[in-house]
């Protein structure tokens, strides 16, 4: 669900100058060269995945839908690009009757990846594919980072809820990307507001130490948060003595209390002993909630702990130590002439160092093993195999410019959580190693 689907009204300027500067100079040496119109294929993906993890999240995608809709060049954008005499004046005039007219394929969002999975192919003429390079892998890396961290955070978290929390520590444009790739990757709520004014997620909060301190006593703050909120609140315990903290906590709110959140100490010992506390003061049913500087493997190393929920802020937004995926966005495939009957030949960057790339216009397909549990990603030229025809993984996301595939973010999260459920079990080990499943090219 998006502001559209919230029926908000929301400003929406243009993304055209997302990009950089050479996008717009090979532009225009193209249409010099008579090259521009000639029919394209570029394909995004990565060559590895970040160290030790052992699959890659899409997400995203809705972002770039929108991304390429509002990609246009305004009258304050060609002005801009006039002042600094980025590009000559036929290729402005060019740019000013923009709009991508071609078709985009994509994964899914929420499925999973792997090296060399051809996550998203854009098509159509070279001039109009080249332009949408850095805006789409902007996003992509952005947010399949993000989103791959909060799904190791969430198999490792189980069953127990996760609070995004990380606005305050990352681009405030970015926090808000954040929040939607987090709850992608099974977050279940966001502390910020523009996340769920923009994307209809779920919005919680809790009250800082400032608010304790602002009181001249624990329970002046306690009491006063209670009447204003309710006794379902959550009370942060831990700005002075923990132990005399929570005793008044019950005391001020009563049995009823909805929670009581730690934010310091040895979180595991800690939590063992307010649940102690709490249910020899008659609050068997207050919950525990967790934060400070939690990532997958602090989680981890509290499933026996009695703890309800965590919230995860710095080590999320900032991917758990990847901040991006290395996606690269190349051409595969061009067209021998800019007659648009001329076939295409497969093209690809044969340097060495590492940053080869297979050309050609690629399908995807993840084979199952006969207990359905993903044994290979296949990624090939050419016709698909019979036994993989019904396993094809790119679905059409835009068709001759229009955007044809929008997905309320619930089912883009839910296809996350089934698709994790198809790899193998070592996909949820912390431990570093090879990607879970191989990829193989036919």
């Amino acid at each position: 669900m998006g502001v559209a689907d919230l029926g908000l009204p929301v400003d929406v300027p243009s993304t055209a100058l997302f990009t950089d500067h050479y996008e717009l100079t090979m532009l225009q040496a193209a249409l010099r060269a008579g090259t521009a119109e000639r029919r394209s294929v570029f394909e995004v993906f990565t060559r590895r995945l970040p160290d030790g993890r052992r699959y890659g999240v899409v997400a995203g995608t809705g972002r770039v839908l929108d991304a390429v809709e509002n990609f246009r060049f305004d009258a304050g954008v060609l002005g801009f690009l006039r002042e600094r005499r980025v590009v000559d004046d036929a290729t402005l005039d060019w740019l000013a009757g923009y709009r991508f007219g071609g078709d985009i394929w994509g994964y899914p969002e929420g499925e999973v990846y792997f090296p060399g999975s051809p996550i998203m192919r854009v098509e159509g003429s070279f001039a109009e594919c080249v332009l949408l390079e850095t805006v789409i892998l902007s996003i992509l890396n952005h947010d399949s980072a993000v989103a791959a961290a909060a799904s190791r955070m969430a198999s490792a978290a189980g069953d127990r809820p996760l609070i995004e929390m990380g606005a305050r520590r990352t681009h405030e444009l970015a926090a808000v990307a954040a929040s939607r790739a987090a709850y992608v990757g099974g977050f279940t709520t966001t502390s910020d507001l523009a996340a769920g004014f923009r994307y209809g997620i779920p919005t919680v909060g809790t009250s800082a130490h400032a608010f304790t301190l602002l009181h001249d006593s624990e329970r002046d703050a306690f009491r006063a948060q209670v009447e204003s909120l309710g006794r379902g609140t959550t009370l942060l315990v831990d700005t002075y003595d923990v132990t005399e903290a929570v005793r008044l906590a019950v005391e001020v709110a009563g049995p009823e209390l909805g929670a009581v959140r730690i934010d310091s100490g040895d979180l595991l010992l800690v939590a063992h002993r307010v649940r102690q506390q709490l249910d020899a003061l008659g609050a068997s049913q207050t919950k525990i909630i967790v934060t400070s500087d939690l990532d997958e493997y602090a989680i981890a190393s509290l499933a026996a702990a009695p703890v309800d929920a965590y919230g995860v802020g710095t080590r999320l937004v900032t991917g758990s130590g990847h901040p991006t995926c290395s996606m690269v966005y190349k051409l595969v495939a061009r067209a021998e002439s800019a007659d648009p009957k001329a076939p295409l030949v497969p093209v690809a960057k044969k340097s060495t160092g590492g940053k080869t790339s297979v050309g050609g216009r690629k399908w995807a397909a993840r084979r199952l093993d006969e207990h359905g549990v993903a044994e290979a990603e296949v990624v090939g030229i050419g016709p698909v195999p019979d036994e993989l025809a019904d396993r094809q993984l790119l679905v059409q996301l835009v068709k001759g410019g229009e955007v044809i595939s929008r997905e309320p973010l619930d089912v883009v999260r839910d296809r996350h959580a089934a698709a994790r459920a198809n790899l193998p079990l070592s996909a949820t080990q912390l431990s570093r190693g090879e990607p879970v499943i191989p990829t193989e090219y036919v």
